[in-house]
């Protein structure tokens, strides 16, 4: 699976803000749903912190897709 390269331009992003802005998801109240019922995987694992700050080469697993976050600068 060839992951999406999500852009940042801080030194983080909250994991629901991510599934929110690669349009993997279509609201907060859905990233904090499918986060909670253990449905993301981060670096391999499940991740349920919908706050969890992922950074530069981080990647995040969901429904089918794959999504690397990398800093902009």
């Amino acid at each position: 699976m060839v992951a999406k390269e999500i852009l940042i331009h801080t030194e983080f992003i909250k994991l629901q803000d991510l599934l929110k802005y690669a349009n993997a998801v279509e609201s907060g109240g859905a990233a904090k749903e499918c986060i909670q019922a253990g449905e993301v995987l981060v670096n391999g694992e499940t991740c349920t912190q919908r706050g969890k700050k992922l950074r530069s080469g981080d990647r995040v697993e969901y429904d089918g897709a794959a999504y690397t976050v990398n800093y902009a600068g």
